[in-house]
Parts: C-alpha cells; sequence; structure tokens
C-alpha cells in the first residue's frame, strides 16, 4: 500500500508541464545574517534545471558565492484540493561569460514576450549591453520533492 505522500507525487512529465507553464520560481538563498533570503524570479527550463538571470551585484549573488545552496519553489493553485508544486534543493552555478549570459538572457525574452520567437536588432543590443552588469544562473538538483493535491480526490 503507497502512501498519501506517494499518491501526491507528481509523474516526470507533470513536473516538466508545471515547470514550463508556471512563470515565477521563489529562490531561497542563505542570507548574510543567517536568516533565509527568498526572491521571486522569472526562469527558463533548460535540460531540465531552472536557470535565471539578475544584477550580478545583487544580494542572492552575494549569498549564493559564499554558499551555493539554493531552494527553489514554483507552485501553484488556490484552494487546497488545487496545490501543486516542485521544490527543488540545487547547487547554483553563476555564469559570468557574456555570451552565455545574452544567449540566456534571449531565451527568458522570448518566454516572457508574447508573439515572439527570435531576439534581434535593437532588442539584441539592448540585451548585449545590459550583459555585463547581469549573471546568469543555473540551478542544479540535488534533490526535488513535489505535490498534487488534486490527486486526493477531494479527501484528505
Amino acid at each position: 500500500m503507497s502512501s498519501r505522500r506517494d499518491q501526491i507525487k507528481l509523474t516526470e512529465d507533470e513536473q516538466r508541464e508545471l515547470l514550463e507553464s508556471e512563470r515565477v520560481v521563489t529562490v531561497a538563498t542563505h542570507g548574510p545574517r543567517g536568516w533565509p533570503h527568498l526572491m521571486p524570479l522569472w526562469y527558463v527550463l533548460r535540460d531540465g534545471r531552472i536557470w535565471v538571470w539578475t544584477y550580478a551585484k545583487s544580494q542572492k549573488v552575494r549569498n549564493l558565492e559564499r554558499d551555493s545552496r539554493a531552494t527553489l519553489l514554483v507552485e501553484t493553485g488556490v484552494e487546497y484540493s488545487e496545490l501543486r508544486g516542485v521544490q527543488i534543493e540545487a547547487d547554483a552555478q553563476v555564469h559570468r561569460d557574456l555570451d552565455t549570459i545574452v544567449g540566456f538572457a534571449k531565451e527568458l525574452t522570448i518566454r516572457y514576450s508574447a508573439g515572439i520567437d527570435s531576439v534581434e536588432g535593437d532588442a539584441a543590443k539592448a540585451l548585449e549591453a545590459q550583459a555585463p552588469k547581469r549573471v546568469a544562473i543555473e540551478f542544479e538538483p540535488r534533490h526535488v520533492a513535489t505535490w498534487d493535491h488534486r490527486k486526493l480526490g477531494g479527501t484528505y
């Protein structure tokens, strides 16, 4: 007999669908005073890993330089019976290579801009101009926990 916990796990396909359909990941890092530092970020799923970009001098980057461990949360639902989510304990790799940053920034722009499938011209130049002040962060999963309360069938 399986546990309730096993009954609500997301399959790999369900995890991918959730991560591809949602738009915000909350990233928790270890802050300078030992308290969790949480930030909501836009992201792209690349080869099963969440990637984000942010300012190189941001607190979250300083936190990850000191301790590369992070916990990521992507969740959805309003009512208890609708709650679904993925929590990922991960090691962060901060990418500072400008080509990597610009390439990722283009993917992020395409994902969050309706109706475009490439970034060219002035838009590409704008991303290139921002890149020296930015980093791309890749999160390598170490442990994943998932849940889908819709699988409970209304019983708790």
